[in-house]
């Protein structure tokens, strides 16, 4: 019996994506429920598992084409049994020892030979997004603890090698010379057009980078755009940080970052300003009673903005756990399109890379977007005297067809009120 393996339903007003990558090849064994592709959309990469085990008997849809939702992706042939990647590994052996030898004879019997590496002596999978990675930074899989079905390689695994120090740079061996060989001539530069396409890279850009592009260049076409600024005096929330960080952790099991003060600040200041929590829905505009917070997160492939939902009804805790999940799925490449969607208001932090001051662009259909910035020491004039105070600039970017000017420096100074008289947020005024 076959099986067709169509495009899944992708989520709300996502129609089309790109085959990024097939995982198996025509004649493999495939076990049900693995996954057999990756399919890009303009907001998340998925996997498109196989319903019943069996073999793969047809790819229709090669990679990098584009397919709607319901397409013809490929088939399996239930139940049937196909060629293992450990099969194929020695059949690649058997064929390697036919051919002639074409490397130095081997080192005689009072020399080692050479300890093969994990890298040479099995081949690791991995997943599209993790070997992006891995290319960018001239890593070693073999370096690499997979912690994916069996044993894959995901994008986690990458980032965590890389704040670890558990990978290290590929150094090819065809790349090393003999110590007594002369140095070979280095070939001749080209020139002309050939040699500036030698020295720039052509990628294709993803759905996503299209989409990220396509949503900024429409919100400035298209909304009123403004952006008013104030500062923060950060002094009073990070004392307040200092003194409880530990029993936080402790009770809670999370951090006890900056982003819970700032979502419970601006949902304060959004019940008060209703305007900046709204949006235009043809001739009507639409004011949002409930508040979900979109948190941008920068990732390799771009910006995303996943959506913790009904944050003014959870606690602090509960907003510090919440932020940090979305967080590593977006890092990992596993946000769902419900993830990224429902968003009324959203925070981004550009002071994680050392921004001083910017100007946010807003992330449609929403009314307005807050940028947070770095934390850093400036003199103040503090009755009368000049102080040295830990000071962050916030910018507020609005769509002025919704939000009047009063609007959006009465919500923004409601923000900064907030923040440098943190308890008032622990006391609900």
């Amino acid at each position: 019996m076959t099986v067709e393996i169509r495009v899944p339903v992708l989520g709300e007003s996502v129609t089309e994506a790109t085959v990024g990558q097939w995982f198996k090849k025509v004649g493999e064994s495939v076990a049900k429920d693995e996954p057999l592709l990756e399919l890009e959309t303009d907001k998340v990469t998925l996997e498109v598992n196989a319903s019943e085990a069996g073999r793969l008997e047809e790819i229709i849809v090669a990679e990098g084409e584009d397919v709607e939702v319901g397409a013809l992706l490929g088939q399996i042939a239930e139940g049937a049994t196909g060629s293992a990647p450990e099969e194929k590994k020695e059949a690649a052996k058997e064929e390697v020892a036919e051919k002639p030898a074409t490397t130095p004879a081997p080192a005689s019997k009072s020399e080692p030979a050479p300890a093969e590496s994990p890298a040479s002596s099995a081949k690791v999978e991995v997943l599209p997004a993790a070997q992006k990675l891995i290319d960018e930074n001239n890593l070693d899989t073999g370096k690499i603890r997979g912690t994916g079905k069996d044993g894959r390689i995901t994008k986690g695994d990458v980032l965590e090698a890389l704040e670890n120090g558990g990978a290290s740079p590929t150094a090819p061996a065809s790349d090393a010379a003999p110590a007594a060989a002369p140095a070979a001539p280095a070939p001749a530069a080209p020139s002309g057009p050939r040699a500036e396409e030698a020295r720039e890279e052509r990628v294709k850009m993803t759905r996503l980078r299209k989409s990220i592009a396509a949503r900024l260049k429409d919100a400035q076409n298209t909304a009123a755009m403004l952006t008013t600024y104030n500062e923060v005096d950060m002094s009073a929330m990070l004392d307040l940080r200092a003194e409880y960080k530990e029993l936080f952790q402790k009770k809670h099991g999370v951090k006890l970052g900056f982003m819970s003060f700032f979502t419970k600040a601006c949902i304060a200041a959004l019940q008060e300003t209703p305007a900046v929590n709204a949006e235009i829905d043809g001739d009507d505009l639409v004011y949002k009673n409930y508040y979900n917070m979109g948190i941008a997160v920068g990732t390799d492939s771009g910006l995303v903005v996943p959506v913790l939902r009904d944050a003014d009804k959870l606690s602090f805790a509960a907003v510090e756990k919440g932020i940090a999940e979305l967080g590593k799925k977006a890092r990992d490449g596993k946000l769902s399109m419900a993830d990224l969607q429902g968003g009324t208001f959203t925070i981004t932090n550009g002071g994680v890379y050392g921004s001083l001051m910017s100007s946010p662009i807003l992330n449609p259909p929403q009314a307005a977007v807050l940028g947070m910035h770095k934390i850093q020491e400036r003199p103040m004039v503090i009755k009368g005297e000049i102080k040295v105070r830990p000071m962050m600039y916030l910018a507020l970017t609005y769509d002025h067809r919704i939000i009047d000017g009063k609007e959006a420096v009465t919500f923004l100074v409601r923000v900064k009120d907030a923040l440098e008289d943190p308890q008032r947020l622990l006391l609900d005024l």
